[in-house]
């Protein structure tokens, strides 16, 4: 069972990984005008995956007595002046969850609620893989500089990216 802190905590996520995905669903519409197909895809992808963690955010809560609760979101930005600025704010809005998810972490532990700490374990590990992309990605970018054709093979090659982490599981 859930406690009511805990559950309105849960609920605070489920709203920010909503949030998110809408985030990246902008950033995706904004590459793909801008021509930028491999960037839009890899911002769909990164769209679905968002809203697939509030998903198991809204699961989880159910499945231990509370109720999850789907709450209006605010509009996120759709416009950028680059792509570089866009991957900045994806950086920092990815430090952002983090840091929600590293509060959410501290609300289980005063609550000693063990059970939501463990299931948790799995986002902060998530956070870990998805800072390190981000990061990847703009150390890509400032590469690349203002060079176009950089541009152009930075497009076509960020859907195949892949980062490893020390936060996932030894390499094969």
């Amino acid at each position: 069972m859930l406690s009511k802190k805990i559950e309105e905590a849960l609920n605070s996520q489920i709203k920010i990984e909503a949030e998110s995905s809408q985030i990246y669903l902008a950033m995706a519409c904004w590459a793909e005008v801008k021509g930028l197909e491999g960037v839009a895809g890899f911002m769909y992808k990164q769209s679905q995956e968002e809203r697939d963690h509030m998903l198991k955010l809204i699961k989880f809560v159910n499945e231990r007595g509370g109720h999850a609760q789907i709450s209006e979101l605010t509009a996120p930005n759709v416009t950028f002046n680059s792509f570089k600025e866009m991957f900045e704010k994806l950086l920092e809005h990815e430090v952002f969850v983090s840091s929600s998810i590293n509060d959410l972490v501290h609300i289980t532990l005063g609550e000693r609620d063990y059970a939501t700490h463990n299931f948790l374990q799995w986002y902060v590990s998530e956070q870990i893989e998805e800072e390190a992309v981000a990061r990847n990605i703009l150390d890509k970018i400032n590469l690349i500089g203002n060079d176009k054709g950089g541009l152009y093979l930075f497009d076509r090659d960020i859907e195949q990216l892949t980062v490893t982490s020390a936060s996932m599981d030894s390499p094969q």
